[in-house]
């Protein structure tokens, strides 16, 4: 049972991703998704201003384990942005990011994705 529902958890992540690019061209209401594991713990991620303008925040729980990394990526796929988590708060600039959709992911320090969303920058 658990087995069968990691892989529908792997499919829907997978689904939810091509949907973040389907959409990209329009106004869309942002989604997280926490990928779940019988070794992880979910952690709550906060992403704001969305659409953005000149800087993003992240905010994740006080308790966040610090080996975690947080990517950012282009809708073509160009990563803009990997910085470890050292606290509950990330701010990035957004001097080099052009308009457009970028997809945000948290992941482990064995590189599974702990939460993904997406975030708009309006130029």
């Amino acid at each position: 049972m658990k087995k069968t529902l990691l892989i529908l958890v792997r499919h829907l992540k997978t689904l939810l991703t091509a949907l973040v690019f389907v959409c990209a061209g329009f106004a869309v209401s942002s989604f997280t998704f926490h990928a779940h594991s019988e070794s992880a713990k979910v952690e709550v991620i906060k992403c704001y201003p969305n659409p953005a303008t000149s800087i993003v925040n992240f905010e994740f729980q006080k308790n966040i384990d610090k080996s975690y990394v947080l990517q950012v990526y282009s809708f073509v796929g160009k990563k803009m942005v990997e910085t470890p988590v050292v606290n509950n708060k990330i701010t990035i600039t957004l001097t080099d990011f052009n308009r457009g959709i970028y997809v945000y992911q948290l992941r482990d320090k064995s590189g599974a994705t702990v939460v993904a969303g997406k975030f708009q920058v309006i130029k």
